[in-house]
């Protein structure tokens, strides 16, 4: 992916251009703020083949996924008694970005989903991610989303990524309405919904010891409830899903 003329990563103040959800481009993301080379992002071309998912290697600690727009406001009018999220600290079950730079959805999933649950433990002590990490936890969300927002490190980790791609990637200042969401299994063993875009966390369930991110009651749980919102739309041609997993032996 080439960037547009006179454009970087963060096009003006508050913008990013946008990431393309692709293996190549998310697991060079994740390794350039410090995350280990042993774990990467793999495509999921079904949720209902066993063949196309015995491929990626587990255990699955994240589903990291485009939903569209139509399909995304569909499922979210079930949620819309949601309270704003106000937590903080180690004692919660999972951290929580909220979005305040446009575009940056595709990084704040990928924040989501290298930061919470097992994937943590592939996280490089003093890396970028680590240090933001340590400074994030303890903040409220709007103090955490202004530490995003002001990262120059984040900046340039996301604009080597956005260099990557099959596509030229468009202006920073170009709307782009997709939605990008993580589910992660977290520490307490519960399936959670990530996203910057939303009112905070939402906990979609308990799943069993072994139980990843791509079993099949994660996937009931998580993803499928969009995808039956997408039946009978043309939208539903429009999803992307990668996973975030060890690397292959």
């Amino acid at each position: 992916m080439s960037l547009p003329k006179d454009l970087d990563a963060k096009g003006q103040k508050g913008f990013f251009v946008p990431l393309e959800n692709n293996p190549e481009v998310m697991s060079h993301l994740a390794h350039e703020l410090g995350v280990s080379s042993e774990l990467g992002f793999y495509d999921v071309y079904s949720i209902d083949d066993p063949d196309l998912l015995s491929y990626i290697p587990g255990p699955v600690y994240a589903l990291l996924a485009i939903v569209p727009p139509k399909v995304y406001w569909k499922a979210r009018q079930k949620e819309s008694e949601t309270t704003a999220y106000e937590g903080s600290g180690d004692k919660e079950p999972v951290i929580w970005f909220r979005q305040t730079i446009r575009h940056a959805c595709g990084l704040i999933g990928l924040l989501h989903s290298l930061s919470n649950g097992g994937a943590k433990q592939y996280i490089q002590t003093e890396s970028t991610l680590d240090k933001l990490l340590k400074e994030a936890i303890p903040l409220k969300p709007t103090p955490r989303a202004s530490l995003l927002y002001e990262s120059e490190a984040l900046v340039a980790a996301h604009r080597s990524a956005a260099q990557i791609g099959d596509t030229e990637a468009p202006p920073a200042v170009d709307e782009s309405n997709h939605h990008f969401i993580s589910f992660v299994k977290a520490d307490d063993g519960h399936l959670w919904e990530l996203e910057g875009g939303w009112k905070g966390p939402l906990d979609r369930g308990e799943l069993g010891p072994d139980e990843d991110v791509l079993s099949e009651e994660a996937l009931r749980l998580g993803i499928g409830a969009f995808l039956k919102e997408a039946q009978g739309e043309e939208e539903n041609l429009r999803f992307s899903l990668v996973a975030l997993a060890p690397k292959y032996d």
